[in-house]
C-alpha cells in the first residue's frame, strides 16, 4: 500500500483492533494521518500518551450521532470501520442497543462516505453473523445486509466491503484472558461447554484481513480468512501448560446466545464464494428485486455444499494450540 499523504480514519479506534491497525501504519509512509474515533476519552487519553505522535489525531464521537460522524469523516480517503457491540451476552439483553451501534451506526459512517466520496470503506463483520442465533450477530449481519445494498449504487472510484472474522485471541473481553487471570489466582478454568470449538486468530491476523479486503475488495464483497479451529478444552490444557498450572477445570454450561460451533461462511455464501488461497471471497448479490429469473432456475447443488465453520476447519491438538498462543505477547512477557 503505498497512498502517500493520504488520510485514514478507524471507527472504534481505542479498541484492539484499531490499536494494532494503528501500530502497523504509524512508523510508515502509507497515511500522512489517522484519525481515531471513539467514545472512550480515558483509552483515548491514554493512547495519546503512550502514542506522543503527531500523525495521530482524535475525536471523540459515537457512530450513532450522524453529525458527529459527518464531521470526523469530511477530508479522509479511507475508512476501518471496527466500532460496534461485540459482546454477546450485553447484546441479547439489550438488543436494541446493538441495533443502533452495529447496525444504524454503520449506516451513519457508510453514507457520510458517501457523501464525502471516500475512496475505501471496509467494515469489519464476524462469524456469528453467518446463520445467527443471538442478537450481536444479528446486528452485525444486518450491518453487512445494509453495507451491500449501499454498494451498488456507488460513484467509480468508491469501494464498500467487508471482513468476517471469528474470535481473536487475547483481545478484549475475550476467553483468554479470563483463563490467564484464572491461572494466576489459582481458581478452576471455567469452561461453558468443552466440545464448543472457536476459530482461532491473533489480531495480527484479523489486520492482515482487513487489508486483504482493502486492496482486493469490490462493491458489497465480503472476505473470511481460513483458520484453524480449537475446542474450548484443548485451549484451557494449552494455557495450563503454557502456565505450568494444575487449576481444575470446572463446567460451567453455555451462556447466553452462544454456539457450539461458529460458521465463517454459511451455505448460502459457499455456493457463490471464491476461493482465493488464504482466504474466501463472498461476491455481493447483484439480483435486483425482479425474482421472475430466481424462481424459475434457482440452485440445484445447495443441498451439496457445506459451510465453513469451526467445526469442519484445520482441528488444532493441545501442541498446535500452545505454539499458537506462543505468538501473542501477552503470554510469551508472562512466561518469561
Amino acid at each position: 500500500m503505498t497512498n502517500t499523504g493520504k488520510k485514514l480514519l478507524i471507527t472504534g479506534g481505542t479498541g484492539s483492533f484499531g490499536y494494532t491497525v494503528l501500530k502497523r501504519f504509524l512508523n510508515s509512509d502509507t497515511f500522512s494521518e489517522i484519525r481515531i474515533y471513539s467514545r472512550d476519552e480515558k483509552k483515548q487519553d491514554d493512547m495519546r500518551k503512550a502514542l506522543n505522535s503527531d500523525k495521530v489525531k482524535f475525536y471523540i464521537g459515537d457512530v450513532r450521532d450522524a453529525q458527529a460522524v459527518e464531521n470526523v469523516i469530511k477530508g479522509v480517503d479511507y475508512i476501518f470501520h471496527a466500532a460496534a457491540l461485540k459482546q454477546v451476552p450485553s447484546c441479547e439483553f439489550f438488543p436494541m442497543e446493538a441495533v443502533k451501534t452495529n447496525i444504524i451506526g454503520a449506516e451513519n459512517v457508510l453514507t457520510a462516505a458517501e457523501k464525502y466520496h471516500v475512496k475505501n470503506v471496509v467494515v469489519l463483520s464476524t462469524d456469528k453473523a453467518a446463520y445467527p442465533i443471538n442478537a450481536m450477530g444479528m446486528s452485525k449481519a444486518l450491518m453487512e445486509k445494509v453495507m451491500v445494498a449501499k454498494s451498488r449504487n456507488l460513484e467509480e472510484g468508491t469501494v464498500f466491503c467487508g471482513t468476517r472474522y471469528g474470535n481473536v485471541m487475547a483481545s478484549r473481553g475475550s476467553v483468554i484472558p479470563l483463563f490467564i487471570e484464572q491461572i494466576k489466582a489459582g481458581k478452576p478454568l471455567t469452561l461453558t461447554d468443552p466440545n464448543m470449538t472457536r476459530f482461532m486468530m491473533t489480531l495480527e491476523d484479523a489486520v492482515d484481513l482487513v487489508l486483504y479486503a482493502f486492496e482486493h475488495g469490490k462493491p458489497g464483497d465480503i472476505f473470511v480468512q481460513k483458520a484453524p479451529a480449537a475446542t474450548i478444552e484443548t485451549l484451557a490444557k494449552a494455557l495450563l501448560e503454557l502456565y505450568k498450572a494444575t487449576n481444575e477445570i470446572k463446567i460451567i454450561g453455555t451462556r447466553h446466545g452462544e454456539k457450539l460451533y461458529e460458521t465463517l461462511v454459511n451455505r448460502e455464501d459457499m455456493v457463490k464464494a471464491e476461493d482465493m488461497g488464504n482466504y474466501y471471497r463472498v461476491p455481493a448479490d447483484t439480483r435486483d428485486l425482479n425474482y421472475e429469473s430466481f424462481f424459475s432456475e434457482g440452485l440445484e447443488d445447495m443441498s451439496k455444499i457445506e459451510e465453513y465453520h469451526s467445526h469442519n476447519t484445520k482441528r488444532l491438538n493441545i501442541e498446535e494450540t500452545k505454539q499458537l498462543l506462543l505468538r501473542l505477547d501477552i503470554i510469551r512477557d508472562d512466561i518469561k
